[in-house]
């Protein structure tokens, strides 16, 4: 941008220097037409004029530019800040809901934990009553075996040191 007004600079200064060169036949009167009628002005003046007229519409137009093209920026900006303020809270909102998605599926796993651990530990006291009553069982079993085999010894030893 800055090498383009350096130009646009250098010819305005090219032609400032032309006009002051030749000044007396810019400033030297003409027979002008206008269409309807014919009058006598410098001509070198009426372009110079034309030339200042059209730079400064020109100017004018860049100026015109440039300030609504800083508005359309600031709304913009504007626009996009809301738009950054509306997707940070609609992000916040998604955390809320995983944080409490995350909360209740971890209650959930806890209490299903909880389940699981009351049901094997009733299933190991189920078992060792059941293991305690065969051991029992097993032992009077073999306490009543015992005893039989007492009771034989004793009868078959009874009837050899009596006779």
């Amino acid at each position: 941008m800055k090498q383009f007004t350096l130009l646009l600079l250098l010819v305005l200064a090219a032609i400032v220097a032309f006009a002051t060169l030749n000044w007396s036949a810019f400033v030297a009167p003409t027979d002008l037409s206008l269409g309807v009628a014919v009058v006598k002005m410098p001509l070198g003046l009426i372009m110079a004029g034309l030339l200042a007229f059209l730079t400064a519409l020109f100017l004018v137009y860049v100026v015109y530019l440039q300030s609504s093209t800083l508005l359309e920026n600031r709304r913009h900006s504007r626009e996009l800040q809301t738009n950054r303020e509306l997707a940070d809270k609609a992000e916040a909102s998604r955390f809320t809901e995983l944080r409490g998605f995350l909360e209740a599926q971890m209650l959930k796993q806890a209490n299903l934990t909880a389940e699981s651990r009351s049901a094997m530990l009733a299933r190991i006291e189920q078992l060792d009553k059941d293991l305690r009553a065969a051991i029992e069982q097993s032992g009077n079993t073999l306490a009543a075996y015992i005893g039989e085999l007492e009771d034989r010894l004793e009868k078959t030893r009874t009837p050899t040191h009596g006779g």
